[in-house]
């Protein structure tokens, strides 16, 4: 069994390509985009809101395409979220073999990190998770914390 360690890091200008346009991948995108990465969404279709958001967001570029094996020239992390297993497990192969950090959101077993539940509340930043098993307990944790800062005012 592995045990994530909560890491905090500076996503300022680093570069996420994230390979999917669907819910899974809009949702990963709206959680980093506040924090300033350069995100570049590659899908053969792209959710509609991404699309919106892209209109608004500088950090945000999307290219209407599929994955192309062996394209990826280094960026600081890569989501594969695409609807086909196969194109993921690629990507991540692909991913391991460049020593760039992954998230496949098919399979846990292929994610390098996790996307914890997040609560902001002024200065004060707290990331959840389960360690990938159980996204409802982590959830209700995280919706817990969020409450209490609310009432502590921090």
């Amino acid at each position: 069994m592995n045990t994530y360690f909560p890491l905090f890091i500076n996503l300022k200008e680093r570069e996420i390509v994230v390979f999917g346009g669907g819910a899974i991948a809009t949702r990963r995108v709206k959680s980093l985009l506040p924090y300033g990465a350069k995100i570049r969404v590659a899908a053969p279709e792209i959710s509609e809101e991404l699309q919106e958001l892209a209109k608004e967001k500088d950090n945000l570029t999307l290219e209407y395409r599929k994955y192309k094996p062996s394209e990826l020239q280094k960026p600081d992390f890569v989501l594969a979220a695409t609807d086909d297993e196969r194109v993921n497990t690629i990507i991540f192969r692909e991913c391991r073999h460049k020593g760039i950090m992954v998230n496949v959101s098919s399979d846990k077993e292929m994610c390098d990190f996790f996307f914890p539940g997040v609560v902001q509340q002024g200065d004060i930043t707290v990331g959840v998770t389960a360690n990938g098993k159980n996204h409802k307990k982590a959830a209700e944790v995280t919706k817990q914390i969020r409450k209490l800062l609310e009432e502590e005012k921090y």
